[in-house]
């Protein structure tokens, strides 16, 4: 497979776990837990380099929805799985290169993608992709 980061950013994780510390603490900053009401959508594109735009392209929720929680109001449940998902597949990514390139990876047409930006294939439902390149280049089989 072709390298699909930016080999700047690209880190050596064969040694790496998936779920080392940084992962776990990524995802324990945006954990959809409404008792403790912690997910915020602002925090997220901070963290990951994201826009508010880009923000709801990869939610799939609408540009209104998000901006409700953007300004503060907590996702309903049935939002939660998806966006739950949305972080975990973020706290992977970034165990693979820093948080802050990850918005503009996002952008960037990439060959191992048919030419699609990673956002599109997102959008697109085809994030099993994006965890393929992801558990390639962590074993090491990503050519």
């Amino acid at each position: 497979m072709k390298t699909l980061l930016p080999k700047g950013n690209r880190r050596r994780s064969r040694a790496s776990k998936p779920h080392g510390p940084r992962h776990q603490s990524l995802k324990a900053a945006f954990t959809l837990d409404p008792a403790r009401e912690e997910f915020s959508v602002r925090g997220f594109c901070h963290s990951f380099g994201v826009t508010q735009d880009s923000f709801t392209r990869l939610s799939g929720f609408s540009p209104r929805a998000v901006a409700h929680w953007a300004s503060g109001k907590i996702p309903r449940n049935s939002a939660q799985k998806q966006l739950n998902e949305l972080v975990r597949l973020f706290a992977a990514l970034s165990e693979l290169v820093e948080a802050q390139a990850i918005g503009q990876w996002l952008k960037r047409a990439n060959s191992a993608f048919d030419g699609s930006t990673p956002l599109q294939v997102i959008e697109r439902g085809e994030t099993d992709r994006i965890w393929r390149m992801i558990w390639e280049l962590q074993s090491g089989n990503a050519g």
